[in-house]
């Protein structure tokens, strides 16, 4: 049976199918225990206010359904939680350890999310009339929300969540989270109860991916059910408390035709980028953090054909590729004993073994480069990664570091040898200081003279200055390559005429 009743065994409870509420006989109450903490929802990391503790009044419940589906923000401003009075969280916690005393939780984890969340509202509501509690109907519901997602879901943090303009959620501890809107930071009105609940919503969310954060594993990269990338780091290493960062997915996966209208390329450059997609060009993405690699990545990967075998390795998986034939490998930390670790290189590696078209590396950060790079030159034409660098040549010169940082001992023109031969573009993604995202050179690895990699740009963004706001103006201009390196490529694949076009109409946009 879903629920128990606190007094008196019944009938009308017992009739009841599993997984339901039992029914309250006439004159039956719900006696709420005796002000003291409630304990944890048997091993849910969801802890309840203790009765009578002071919860800070700037603290935020998730708004209702409707009301988030009316008032839901569309700018960059962070919704500002209505003020709390101290005898809502003091009611709060009475119905909440009423809560815990009557629900069945083996029951309630067999329901799914939708119907376990109807269930506990059904409860509270009962709980609220029986109690005869003094609130209006925007409190009642906004109690009943702020219950249902610190028993199902991720507490405070779902109202941020549920908002899909926010790239960002950064909680330093507590009492103090910001959120990143429009490529600007701002600080919000939600908290947590203390560190103890952030903490254990922390462990909520690693937990569904098989990880784990606490004393003795202190730091951690997961990831949430949307593929949003999350970092917990807890204390001792985080002094003021647990420190969560949360980068975000667009519930709506941005395509190529959105970062035009963004203003993050132009119409002939996106053309470009799609040729380029399409004719297995191997790819570098580079930019620094927060500049889009990973969706301007994902953005590329739509134009993969599908009926090519490709495999994903991630640290985290965050790529949401669109094509049937998809093999997605994450790596794995090692375990209390320092035993089970499976690195990015030896998931590069790995893959090779198993008939990939495309290797597609989310993020390349150490030696598994010379394992991409290889892959590159030996017949998986098309493979795609992400590096962490400022400019398509500071990119390069990364990518050499990186080779020896895996303790290859190469001299350095036979390493410069190796990237010519497997980097056929590098797009360059930059995040401007007025917050916004642009594309700012697509650059082709041409090959060498001397001891120095040869490269051209085939599309820049020029700077023009800044309106009166403080955006920035500036335009994608073409440098006038009539002839790229990758023509060959795009007639093997028969599109050197749509190429041609491209090339030809950036050309007349820069005049």
């Amino acid at each position: 049976m879903f629920g128990r009743r606190s007094t008196g065994a019944g009938t009308n409870g017992s009739a009841r199918p599993a997984g339901l509420r039992p029914g309250l006989a006439d004159g039956e109450t719900i006696v709420a225990p005796e002000p003291a903490p409630a304990g944890p929802l048997s091993g849910s990391s969801a802890v309840p206010i203790p009765p009578g503790s002071a919860a800070p009044a700037a603290r935020s419940a998730p708004p209702s359904r409707a009301a988030e589906q009316s008032s839901a923000p569309s700018s960059g401003t962070a919704r500002v939680p209505r003020e709390r009075s101290e005898s809502y969280y003091d009611t709060k916690a009475q119905v909440f350890s009423a809560l815990i005393d009557t629900i069945d939780l083996s029951q309630l984890a067999k329901l799914d999310a939708d119907n376990a969340r109807e269930e506990i509202r059904d409860i509270v509501n009962d709980i609220i009339a029986i109690k005869n509690f003094a609130m209006s109907i925007a409190e009642q519901e906004e109690l009943l929300d702020d219950i249902c997602n610190d028993v199902l879901g991720f507490g405070p943090l779902e109202p941020l969540l549920a908002r899909d303009d926010i790239a960002d959620i950064m909680v330093n501890g507590a009492h103090n989270v910001y959120i990143e809107v429009d490529g600007k930071v701002q600080e919000t009105n939600i908290r947590f109860r203390d560190n103890q609940q952030l903490l254990n919503i922390c462990q909520r969310i690693v937990s569904q991916v098989g990880r784990r954060v606490d004393e003795s594993s202190p730091i951690c990269d997961a990831r949430l059910p949307d593929g949003s990338r999350v970092n917990v780091i807890a204390p001792p290493l985080a002094i003021d408390g647990p420190s969560l960062t949360i980068r975000k997915f667009k519930k709506d996966k941005l395509t190529l035709d959105q970062l035009v209208r963004y203003g993050s390329i132009s119409p002939e450059g996106a053309e470009l980028l799609k040729i380029i997609g399409r004719v297995r060009c191997n790819v570098i993405i580079s930019g620094g953090t927060g500049s889009g690699k990973t969706t301007l990545l994902n953005c590329l990967t739509r134009f993969i054909d599908p009926t090519e075998r490709i495999i994903t390795c991630e640290d985290s998986a965050e790529l949401q590729l669109q094509q049937p034939h998809v093999v997605r490998l994450e790596t794995r930390p090692p375990n209390l004993e320092g035993e089970g670790e499976v690195t990015m290189r030896e998931l590069v590696r790995n893959c090779l073994r198993m008939r990939p078209e495309r290797i597609i590396v989310g993020e390349v950060r150490g030696p598994e480069v010379f394992d991409l790079l290889q892959a590159m030159n030996t017949g998986h034409d098309g493979s795609m990664g992400t590096i962490h660098a400022n400019s398509p040549r500071e990119c390069l010169n990364r990518i050499e570091s990186m080779v020896a940082m895996g303790g290859f001992q190469l001299p350095q023109r036979t390493v410069r040898e190796i990237i010519v031969g497997s980097v056929d573009v590098i797009i360059q993604a930059a995040r401007l200081r007025d917050g916004s995202r642009r594309i700012t050179h697509i650059t082709e690895v041409v090959g060498m003279e001397g001891d120095v990699i040869v490269t051209q740009d085939l599309m820049l963004f020029d700077i023009r200055g800044e309106d009166t706001s403080g955006r920035i103006l500036g335009k994608h201009v073409s440098t006038g390559i009539g002839r790229p390196a990758l023509w060959e490529r795009a007639r093997y694949f028969g599109e050197e005429a749509r190429l041609a076009a491209a090339l030809e109409a950036m050309e007349k946009k820069a005049d």
